[in-house]
């Protein structure tokens, strides 16, 4: 963590007879039901849910690729100043989440969701919220 690197990894279950199984079936999901469809909707959501920490003091940019958002904190949002990295402040986020009941990953100062497919537009509500009160948490004082 120390020097700033990340573990990136592929998922153990690929290619396995199990891992194609799911595969297959989520593939006749997306042919009986217009995913993507639903899924456009759910990324406006998730964007006007987001967008209070667009203009957060101590973000300094929130992406977005369809169902996945990525709030990157920084000690000056406008000339995107880094908070030190031993202040870990994406794992005070993490954690204030996870007490909320919302999964957040943090990669350094940088927080990350991309929920299911089947996430409901109440907890996109809940999940947006709750990403705002750990930004705001992990970024006080």
């Amino acid at each position: 963590y120390s020097k700033g690197k990340a573990f990136l990894h592929s998922h153990s279950f690929t290619g396995t007879p199990l891992g194609c199984r799911a595969a297959l079936a989520t593939r006749d999901l997306f042919a009986q039901f217009d995913v993507m469809a639903s899924n456009r909707k759910l990324a406006q959501l998730m964007w006007e849910g987001t967008g209070e920490l667009r203009s957060h003091r101590h973000v300094a940019e929130v992406r977005q690729q369809g169902m996945v958002v990525a709030i990157e904190m920084a000690k000056n949002a406008r000339t995107r100043e880094p908070f030190p990295s031993a202040e870990r402040r994406g794992i005070k986020a993490y954690q204030y989440a996870l007490k909320e009941g919302v999964l957040l990953r943090p990669l350094g100062n940088v927080l990350y969701f991309m929920p299911p497919y089947i996430i409901t537009p109440r907890e996109v509500e809940l999940m947006c919220r709750v990403a705002t009160e750990a930004v705001n948490e992990a970024t006080h004082g």
